[in-house]
């Protein structure tokens, strides 16, 4: 009877505040000792005592209360933005209110005992899981919920598990490229405004083009991305064909309007494709049988790129326009794979040849390029890298090579690139080449079974011969 009477004076909803409240503070009181930032830091802590700690168990009730909707005080009505889908959760005010400020103030508007609350079908797959976040502090996702968990954090202002989501998925595009996570996480950071995850997610699109071409996402990759893409000359890839044959697919798959189709082929760098693959691609290119008269000039400065001795051709063409510039191109014309065991130990050397330039009239002319690896020749104790022609010839009069050297490193299982480093001649003209690598360190990131993963990439630019140009 008092218990009623109780009741009736402070409300039907008291006792399970109370009931959370007890569980809450019991939590607070057990793992207080355990948070070193309540200290303050002249302060001593009391070797002699020691700490008890349940908060598992407490956890544990907290979850268990949301499961069973014991003492529930309001209903969460989700319903899907088309009406189709609808779930209901037994929620408690206290801890809605104390995690989330925008939960609080629709609660404090609700008329009756239920909230409806209207999300889109993804968000309502995760809704469960983003509310036991909010009564137990741990998450368990897939891949593939990060951005609507992301989106409700974002909507009901959970800045902690917002900002965790997001470092999450920062930590994880290695293994979120295989099913093409990527792209995603990159058009929603650029819809949400989220900078640090949109520059890392184009970061890493850019030095893990190829693999992104040929997963299973790349045929729904937006426009915009695929022009952001093709517009860069950073894309770290096989070869300029590669990128085309792609391109391909994906204009087949979208069928885009005709501006877009025009944008999209003059993007691509054709005096980079041998003139032998040309030739292949305007008689069985269904694309570009279609869309030739769109690219035509390109096409015919390639084959004049590819007929002429550089000098003359910079005499009627821009050759420092990014048609000419070439990407970072993995095949083996363009450089070499330098696989470095137990870097740390001592000065490695590699020797390799690249062609002259890409232009078939340098087709059979080869430069010898020697390479040095020293682990601590720098006085900071870093590495470097020095690359060098074997010898001088008149033939490279006019050209100024650019060497790239292109970092590996094993990332949830995965051998991903991580750093790219442009240089003249040695990598010291950077200053913070593998300065983080802890090649000494077993556990480096950086070593796969002990052995340092490179990939040496050498680019002719003909800026040079820009003086020489007919007015």
């Amino acid at each position: 009877m008092k218990d009623r009477e109780i009741m009736c004076v402070f409300g039907p909803g008291v006792c399970s505040h109370v009931y959370v409240l007890f569980l809450l503070m019991a939590m607070s009181h057990l793992i207080r000792p355990l948070c070193g930032g309540l200290l303050r830091l002249d302060e001593e802590v009391d070797k002699s005592v020691s700490v008890i700690s349940h908060s598992d168990h407490f956890k544990a009730q907290l979850e268990a209360l949301l499961l069973h909707g014991n003492n529930s005080d309001v209903s969460l009505r989700v319903e899907s933005t088309g009406g189709d889908e609808v779930k209901v959760i037994q929620a408690h005010t206290l801890m809605l209110s104390l995690q989330s400020h925008t939960f609080q103030k629709l609660l404090e508007k609700r008329n009756g005992s239920t909230l409806v609350l209207t999300e889109s079908p993804e968000c309502i797959n995760v809704f469960e899981k983003f509310i036991r976040y909010l009564y137990c502090g741990e998450l368990h996702l897939r891949l593939d919920e990060t951005t609507a968990l992301h989106e409700l954090a974002t909507k009901y202002g959970v800045s902690v598990l917002q900002q965790g989501l997001s470092e999450y998925m920062i930590q994880n595009l290695a293994g979120a490229s295989l099913s093409g996570h990527v792209v995603h996480w990159y058009e929603y950071a650029t819809a949400e405004g989220n900078a640090n995850l949109r520059v890392s997610c184009l970061q890493f699109l850019l030095r893990n083009t190829t693999s992104v071409l040929r997963s299973s996402q790349w045929p729904s990759i937006s426009s915009q991305l695929l022009m952001a893409l093709l517009q860069r000359s950073d894309l770290v890839l096989h070869s300029e064909l590669e990128l085309f044959r792609a391109l391909e697919t994906w204009l087949i798959h979208n069928e885009p309007d005709n501006l877009t189709v025009e944008n999209i082929l003059r993007a691509v760098r054709y005096p980079m494709i041998p003139p032998r693959e040309l030739f292949r691609l305007q008689r069985e290119s269904p694309v570009l049988l279609r869309y030739y008269e769109s690219v035509r000039d390109h096409l015919y400065k390639a084959y004049q790129f590819h007929a002429a001795p550089p000098p003359l051709l910079a005499k009627f063409f821009d050759v420092n326009c990014s048609l000419f510039i070439p990407r970072n191109y993995l095949a083996p014309a363009w450089g070499s794979a330098w696989l470095i065991n137990s870097p740390a130990r001592d000065d490695r050397t590699a020797a390799f040849h690249t062609q002259l330039g890409p232009s078939a009239y340098d087709s059979s002319k080869r430069v010898i390029w020697n390479a040095l690896f020293s682990p601590r020749s720098r006085s900071d104790g870093n590495p470097r890298i020095v690359i060098t022609p074997a010898s001088s010839s008149p033939d490279v009069a006019g050209v100024v090579f650019q060497k790239t050297v292109i970092v590996c490193a094993r990332q949830q299982g995965l051998l991903v690139v991580r750093r790219v480093y442009n240089f003249h001649q040695s990598t010291e003209e950077n200053g913070d080449f593998l300065t983080d690598s802890d090649l000494h360190e077993s556990t480096s990131e950086y070593l796969v079974d002990g052995w340092l993963h490179l990939h040496v990439i050498i680019k002719p630019v003909y800026q040079t011969l820009i003086s020489s140009k007919i007015k």
